[in-house]
């Protein structure tokens, strides 16, 4: 049947395979007359999830697991039949370092924000002011209701700055690579002021909503995070073999799109034009403005910031590291002297990652109002991360091998007002640009998972759009 509608994605990272595998399936399904085309720039797919096999190590270069509560990847996961392949991280202690010290990670919170009263006032990680201040929370009435206020903003009129510091934002600026004092509550973390607005205290709210700890507590918990046996990319590999054998064109960047009388022109870098009726554009927002540059309302990407960090992965052997730590790994404050900001000890929280008598530790670096550090060279930041490793470990030995990653201009920033120029820019696409969706880590949702559903939302729209 020849095609009378066609579609191109642009962007070959998780977003856009999962777009063109949902919008294979809906076609298939429906037998509908329709022809997908994904453009990549690269010479492979898949993005930022990146897995290297060295020496009987499996290496992730970029994210290395999936969060077992996020129901998208569960459910592709189930669909391409990798169930079998499943791999959950192992449990145990994580750790924040404040002042050269690796303070136990408090239980009893919700991404760093105390749910339950005990471990706050037991942690050594606040002083007693600072968990009187953080109390506070309880009795403070709630905020007057914003459009969009910062993390930082929130969080510290709620529990105090040393809270804040020590704690909170070192686990949600971990996350994101981001400033917590610009990024918006209400695109990264709106639940949090959904808690306070309804309950008047977040810890409240924290209590009254997440479920109860079960007080039969397991030996051996189950992780919450997974990923495969040979690594995270298996999900894009297999992504890769179930899509059609011409729906893939690597090593091809689209220049500039042209509206027509009748869809859109898509100028390659090939030289080739490719026709579409519509178009998926799955790629970092700063690019969009270039791609539609005769549009002035795609401008407010050019100044939406984007984060570069590196992560510096060292393989050892197990005699290298005198001084071992019980534990998966842990993340600095950041009123911490460190230019790391996190390491795992991934031979302990993905033991099938590393043979026998190895050790490998994977670190971060790059915080982002100091990001001069990813641009040094192999041996300056090998030396960087070492000898911030030496504060906390002693480790007498060089690396075996190290494998070092740099992510520039990749981890797209949610500041303040996020949701609301999102909304404006779509309007007006909509409006000059009908059958142009805007989708991937830059505007709903920077996780896999969150990835993942953009995906499966964008091929639904696509269709809807084209019927």
């Amino acid at each position: 049947m020849k095609p009378t509608k066609t579609i191109a994605i642009v962007g070959g990272g998780i977003t856009g395979l999962s777009a063109a595998y949902y919008l294979q399936k809906e076609i298939k399904a429906k037998n509908l007359p329709y022809e997908i085309k994904l453009i990549e720039a690269n010479s492979r797919l898949g993005g930022k999830i990146k897995t290297l096999r060295r020496d009987g190590f499996t290496i992730e270069q970029g994210p290395d697991s999936l969060l077992v509560r996020k129901q998208p990847a569960v459910k592709l996961v189930e669909e391409l039949g990798l169930q079998e392949q499943i791999v959950r991280n192992a449990t145990g202690q994580s750790y924040i370092l404040v002042n050269d010290r690796l303070h136990k990670m408090p239980k009893g919170t919700f991404m760093g924000v105390p749910k339950d009263i005990g471990p706050l006032l037991t942690s050594k990680l606040i002083s007693p002011k600072g968990k009187a201040r953080a109390l506070f929370d309880l009795v403070l009435p709630k905020g007057k209701q914003k459009d969009d206020q910062s993390l930082g903003a929130f969080f510290r009129r709620r529990f105090g700055n040393e809270l804040l510091v020590n704690q909170i934002e070192a686990l949600l600026s971990g996350i994101h690579s981001g400033d917590i004092d610009q990024m918006s509550l209400k695109a990264t973390y709106p639940n949090f002021y959904q808690l306070e607005q309804k309950y008047g205290s977040v810890i409240k709210g924290l209590q009254k909503t997440m479920p109860k700890a079960d007080k039969r507590k397991k030996k051996n918990p189950e992780g919450v995070f997974f990923s495969f046996t040979n690594g995270l990319e298996t999900l894009v590999n297999r992504l890769e073999e179930v899509l059609d054998d011409d729906i893939i064109s690597l090593q091809t960047s689209v220049d500039h799109v042209e509206k027509k009388e009748h869809g859109y022109h898509l100028l390659l870098s090939n030289g080739n034009v490719y026709k579409a009726d519509a178009i998926i554009m799955a790629t970092p927002h700063f690019t969009i403005p270039k791609i539609f540059s005769q549009y002035d309302f795609f401008k407010p990407f050019t100044t939406v910031p984007s984060t570069s960090t590196a992560n510096v992965v060292l393989a050892f052997d197990q005699s290298a590291i005198k001084k071992d730590i019980n534990g998966t790994g842990f993340l600095v404050s950041r009123s911490s002297d460190y230019q790391i900001t996190a390491c795992t000890w991934t031979h302990k929280k993905w033991p099938t990652t590393t043979p026998k008598g190895k050790i490998l530790l994977r670190c971060y670096v790059g915080r982002p109002n100091d990001e001069s550090v990813v641009d040094l060279s192999d041996d300056e930041l090998t030396d960087v991360v070492l000898n911030d490793l030496n504060k906390t470990m002693k480790i007498k030995a060089k690396p075996e091998f190290r494998v070092i990653t740099r992510w520039k201009n990749s981890r797209p920033q949610y500041t303040v007002g996020h949701l609301e120029r999102l909304s404006e820019v779509r309007n007006e696409a909509n409006k000059h640009v009908p059958g142009v969706f805007l989708t991937g880590c830059s505007f709903d949702g920077a996780g896999i998972p969150d990835c993942i559903e953009q995906g499966e939302q964008t091929a639904q729209d696509v269709i809807s759009f084209l019927q």
